[in-house]
């Protein structure tokens, strides 16, 4: 590669060769509103002093920590078939399929990410994935509004904070109209959704369960949007759907989510992994593409791409999505996941989860300054009203190797003291101890003994 100068000249021979006198010129096309008017803030550093800074940061992170933070991503096991079976080079070397004559155990694989996903969740059709829950909502809302020809889309305050920056973000500039409906008692303020639903709106987005770990009464959300044609969306966790009334069942007409429970490693936060289902009669507006199952000439299986609806594909005022991708090895890792555990195995991952998440529920609220801050039922993760700030509590304790959970004031106002903590199947009798026993030195009579 040609080693390239930064010097004034050289880059007025750049410009030049390319036909443009500037930079300024070579941007015209930006509108003015959207260019950066102030220089970045960035300092220049050599690839050494880089890794040097990196790895500074590093040793402040926190290792080893057993993790009750939820919130989306959540740490479940994973069978050691799934990183051995990932790591083979025809999956682990094999990028996203865009021809339809791609690698037949590609396209297989991905054909049965989306039989377990349509099983899953109780739909006819599925997609080959996204990049992650959040941005599969916003595409979900995208295709509510075109199949409509609405510009209105109503959204639960429970619905991850994480999911509506993203929508907030992706919808920019689409001229929709986003209504957010204020929750109450830790779920969606059903009376006041009723209220904002109207001609106009092109679809409603609840999850179940919600941000806080709680279960939403779903019913409530559906048949008033049913009553003026707009669509639902489910955003939904794909493990406590293992044994909670599936979205199909509830007549919900797109169902999205966060496939990283599905045998992806916590990691920081990413690669994640979306998932979008819906029914037949919208396939050829699901954003993404869709692998289909047919036979050749000889009349043996196959495996075919089949709708692909992004713009480079087709004309682009015919795209419904200008997603170019999806998360093939991270597909791949669900589908072998979701194969290796079967039905009765994600039903009883769903289920120790649930029950070890009940026994944690009672210790802790069991404890002087702790209790419930909501309600409502919950599968496997749950807000607690502590006695100081739960920013407070994780500080202290991930010093004694605990990630107690999350602070959901950090998304919500007037949410300083909840704690939302999440339990998996992962989570032993001892590591429950520790839990308890670090946030029992955190309470009011615990804090008042060191005063």
């Amino acid at each position: 590669m040609p080693y390239i100068s930064n010097t004034d000249d050289d880059r007025r021979d750049m410009l030049r060769r390319i036909g443009v006198d500037s930079i300024e010129q070579l941007l015209d096309g930006i509108p003015e509103n959207l260019r950066l008017n102030r220089p970045l803030d960035i300092s220049a550093l050599s690839e050494m002093e880089l890794l040097f800074e990196v790895e500074e940061l590093s040793r402040e992170s926190h290792d080893g920590l057993t993790c009750f933070a939820g919130g989306g991503v959540y740490d479940h096991f994973i069978p050691a078939a799934v990183g051995s079976i990932i790591s083979r080079p025809e999956f682990m070397t094999a990028y996203t399929p865009y021809q339809p004559e791609v690698s037949q155990g590609t396209l297989q694989v991905t054909y049965e990410f989306q039989t377990h996903i349509c099983r899953l969740t109780g739909m006819e059709i599925a997609n080959a994935s996204l990049y992650d829950g959040a941005s599969a909502a916003a595409e979900a809302i995208l295709l509510a509004v075109r199949v409509t020809k609405r510009d209105k889309a109503v959204i639960s305050s429970t619905v991850s904070p994480l999911y509506r920056q993203v929508i907030d973000t992706y919808l920019a500039g689409r001229g929709i109209e986003l209504v957010y409906v204020p929750m109450q008692d830790g779920v969606t303020d059903y009376n006041r959704m009723q209220d904002v639903i109207d001609e106009n709106t092109a679809c409603v987005l609840v999850s179940q369960p919600n941000f806080f770990g709680l279960l939403e009464e779903v019913e409530r959300v559906i048949e008033p949007a049913r009553e003026v044609g707009a669509k639902t969306i489910m955003a939904v966790d794909p493990i406590a759907q293992a044994i909670l009334k599936t979205p199909g069942e509830y007549g919900a007409d797109m169902v999205v989510g966060e496939g990283q429970p599905l045998g992806i490693p916590v990691s920081f936060g990413g690669p994640l992994l979306g998932f979008f289902a819906t029914s037949k009669k919208l396939i050829r507006q699901v954003p993404g593409r869709i692998v289909s199952r047919t036979t050749d000439v000889d009349g043996r299986t196959g495996f075919v791409l089949t709708l692909q609806t992004r713009e480079q594909h087709i004309r682009r005022e015919k795209a419904t999505s200008n997603i170019c991708t999806n998360q093939a090895l991270c597909a791949t890792a669900a589908s072998v996941y979701m194969t290796l555990m079967g039905k009765q195995g994600m039903r009883q991952v769903a289920l120790l989860s649930g029950e070890k998440a009940q026994k944690t529920y009672q210790q802790i609220t069991s404890l002087d300054g702790f209790r419930p801050y909501f309600e409502a039922p919950f599968v496997r993760e749950f807000a607690i009203k502590t006695p100081e700030p739960a920013s407070e509590i994780i500080s202290a304790l991930t010093d004694k190797g605990l990630l107690a959970g999350i602070n959901a004031g950090r998304w919500y106002d007037g949410l300083d003291d909840c704690l939302i903590v999440a339990v998996t199947e992962k989570r032993s009798e001892q590591d429950i101890a520790r839990l308890v026993e670090g946030l029992k030195e955190r309470s009011t009579s615990g804090v008042m003994s060191k005063m």
